[in-house]
């Protein structure tokens, strides 16, 4: 969060939004689909669509994420019994 919250702060755009636009830099297929019930978190929402990261700026991202150790089972037991079927 301490990388994305810098990231914005040099934009001037908010953390949410440099999220957002991570994912839409992501893969064109991938499409976030994120909930508000607020007017100015929709506006927001739509504002990430403008914000463009740099090549930098997505290597710093992964490389943070590539720091964080994933814990636990993707699924419960019942429900993992059922992939691949």
């Amino acid at each position: 969060m301490d990388l994305l919250g810098q990231i914005a702060k040099d934009r001037a755009v908010t953390p949410a939004q440099i999220a957002l636009a991570w994912l839409l830099a992501q893969k064109p297929w991938i499409v976030p689909i994120p909930g508000t019930t607020r007017l100015h978190r929709l506006e927001e929402n739509l504002g990430a669509a403008s914000v463009e990261l740099s090549e930098a700026d997505l290597n710093k991202i992964a490389d943070v994420l590539n720091e964080v150790k994933i814990q636990g089972d993707r699924y419960p037991a019942a429900l993992q019994a059922r992939v691949g079927r």
